[in-house]
């Protein structure tokens, strides 16, 4: 047995020194990127409720930790000793506190080498650990790594072990703390034995952190405002012009809110999104380019900066054009040009449009000439027609023009019975106001009896 006890005091001895000596790097590690600020924890005082669990503890040493995962033995209720736990602290540095505990419970402790007790007895440990912290306590949640020395007494039992856990650690406020932690006991004599200590509870401090106050600060220069424009040099952003508060105390010559030292067109009053800059005009026409919908090309407002349109593409803007739609000439108002051999077709049917004596009723003979009349009319939509009737000076004055009137009028209704739309005709009569011959002779009555037919574009 006594081998046995020698090899596994000397194998937990190696474990803790190796632990011990991992926890002051990792220590190191931590106070190394810690703040320069003090912020080691006051000497404090707590309380914690913990739970002892030997037979656990001694199953993860003998069958191992996927083992105890696997029964969920830590989950067993029975196992689990109640046990109070009264605990100092204070710290060393930002990153590593110094723990010494005081516990005690009531149990069957399970010795190694002394058989247990049949009913429980009180169970007490004292240890002093190094809490390496990974953050300092000036964070809410604080991890930690927990490893010591510490001795127990159970019965007349005497009995070294190292305590090993991890912990996480809650600020409520100014250095006071929540504590929850979990422990690994290590035994370091024969009788001392494996086991687990679960603990929660309250740590807060026994004084409060002294706080150097700072020294007092210089006594302030008066303020400088080199140039004498109520802007203090340290707020001035042009401290040797004077300007406006308004602008840091730069100038702003045209008075536009931008500073000059800002303003590409500092004696032009702009706009900031043109860096001082009026808006700009492109082609001169007066409207600037973000209200223009054609800035390269001079329009007029009631376009929107556009030139007027000229949808037939003549030269003849809409505005202008009788023919807007379709492509015509300026001298004809931008509606296309009548053609001469049409012209003398319908002047040559005008001079064959005959009554019969003193009525409007058309004679047979009009017909011919009329129906040539019409086609050209229907070849040509474009193309508008004036009937004008007129008399010579026989007879009635009011008659006459009457007369002149339903004779035009029977010439456009004959042309619309041909297939000539009505709006493109009109019919007037001018009686005997409009003579083209001398009345006091008969060649000359007969040249004023007649009706004139007047093609027009628009």
């Amino acid at each position: 047995m006594l081998p046995t006890v020698i090899f596994a005091h000397s194998k937990t001895i190696d474990i803790m020194k190796k632990l011990l000596l991992t926890l002051f790097v990792l220590g190191g590690f931590s106070a190394a990127f810690a703040q320069n600020k003090d912020l080691k924890k006051q000497p404090s005082i707590g309380f914690q409720f913990s739970l002892f669990d030997f037979t656990t503890g001694i199953e993860l040493q003998n069958k191992g930790l996927a083992s105890v995962l696997r029964d969920k033995s830590y989950k067993k209720r029975e196992r689990l000793n109640p046990g109070f736990t009264l605990h100092y602290m204070q710290g060393i540095t930002n990153n590593i506190d110094v723990m010494a505990r005081l516990s005690g419970s009531f149990f069957a402790y399970p010795t190694r080498t002394v058989a247990p007790g049949f009913s429980d007895k009180f169970y007490l440990e004292t240890d002093v650990n190094l809490n390496v912290k990974l953050l300092p306590d000036n964070y809410v949640v604080v991890p930690y790594l927990q490893a010591g020395i510490g001795a127990a007494k159970e019965r007349g039992n005497f009995m070294a072990y190292m305590p090993l856990g991890v912990g996480l650690q809650f600020s409520f406020f100014d250095q006071a703390f929540f504590h929850l932690n979990s422990g690994y006991r290590v035994p370091v004599t024969s009788k001392a034995n494996y086991g687990l200590v679960h603990s929660f509870g309250f740590s807060v401090p026994l004084k409060d952190r002294k706080v150097t106050p700072p020294p007092p600060p210089p006594a302030p220069e008066p303020p400088k405002d080199k140039d004498g424009d109520g802007v203090l040099d340290a707020d001035d952003a042009c401290p040797d012009v004077a300007g406006v508060a308004a602008l840091r105390g730069c100038p702003d010559a045209d008075k536009d809110g931008i500073a000059d030292k800002d303003d590409k067109c500092p004696q032009q009053a702009g706009v900031a999104r043109y860096n001082g800059c009026p808006i700009p005009d492109s082609d001169k026409d007066g409207i600037n380019d973000e209200e223009d919908k054609c800035p390269q090309q001079a329009g007029v407002a009631r376009y929107n900066g556009c030139p007027v349109p000229d949808s037939d593409k003549d030269g003849v803007n809409d505005e202008e054009d009788k023919c807007p739609s379709v492509a015509g000439i300026a001298a004809n108002a931008g509606c296309p040009e009548v053609k001469e051999e049409i012209k003398t077709k319908v002047e040559f049917a005008a001079r064959n449009i005959f009554f019969t004596t003193g009525n409007y009723q058309l004679s047979k003979k009009s017909y011919a000439p009329l129906n040539e009349v019409a086609k050209i009319l229907k070849d040509n939509p474009t193309l508008q027609l004036d009937v004008e009737g007129h008399t010579d000076n026989t007879g009635d004055a009011a008659k006459n023009q009457t007369l002149s009137e339903n004779r035009a009028a029977a010439v456009k209704a004959y042309l619309v019975a041909q297939g000539v739309e009505g709006n493109r005709l009109t019919s007037a009569g001018y009686g005997q106001d409009r003579p083209v011959a001398d009345n006091k002779t008969a060649a000359g009555k007969a040249q004023n009896r007649r009706v004139e037919l007047k093609l027009r574009s628009y």
